[in-house]
């Protein structure tokens, strides 16, 4: 099994650690736990967003997503309900429920994202490789559908162009 993430690391560790991802300018992630090495229970991925990153509305056909706040303040979409969700606490969506997040501090977000069953891992290994059209068929495929915008219009998101 991979090392965790040590609390005793700095939160300004470097992100060219091997293993990191980038979605968009902005957003990188790591796989910190995989499927098999939990027997399918649950998949494990750290995300560090800049300010102003952020994912579009969407839903999990298939899997929960529990959000745990390391480090800034997340502010998130579940269904109807928008709260910031700040470090050290943590928020849980349910199966095919709409949700969102986003970063409007001015400073970095890190958050660790369970999702339960696991499995969803390789959306997230596959989806850097790909341009735009071919992200929203890869999440298809994996049971997430894209249902909306980001939470608002000035975030740097999936669909945001690369510099």
């Amino acid at each position: 099994m991979k090392p965790a993430h040590s609390a005793n690391e700095p939160s300004n560790a470097p992100l060219s650690e091997e293993g990191w991802s980038e979605v968009t300018r902005g957003e990188r992630f790591t796989i910190r736990t995989t499927s098999a090495e939990t027997n399918g229970a649950f998949t494990m991925l750290e995300i560090v967003a800049e300010p102003r990153n952020g994912v579009p509305m969407h839903v999990h056909e298939n899997e929960e997503e529990h959000f745990i706040v390391l480090e800034g303040t997340a502010h998130m979409a579940n269904g109807e309900r928008r709260v910031d969700v700040v470090a050290g606490s943590s928020i849980t969506v349910g199966k095919g429920v709409p949700h969102a997040w986003c970063n409007l501090s001015n400073i970095p977000l890190r958050m660790l994202v369970v999702f339960t069953p696991g499995g969803i891992e390789e959306l997230f290994r596959q989806t850097p490789l790909l341009n735009d059209g071919d992200k929203v068929a890869l999440a298809n495929k994996y049971g997430t559908r894209i249902t909306g915008p980001a939470l608002f219009d000035d975030l740097h998101t999936i669909y945001s162009p690369r510099p």
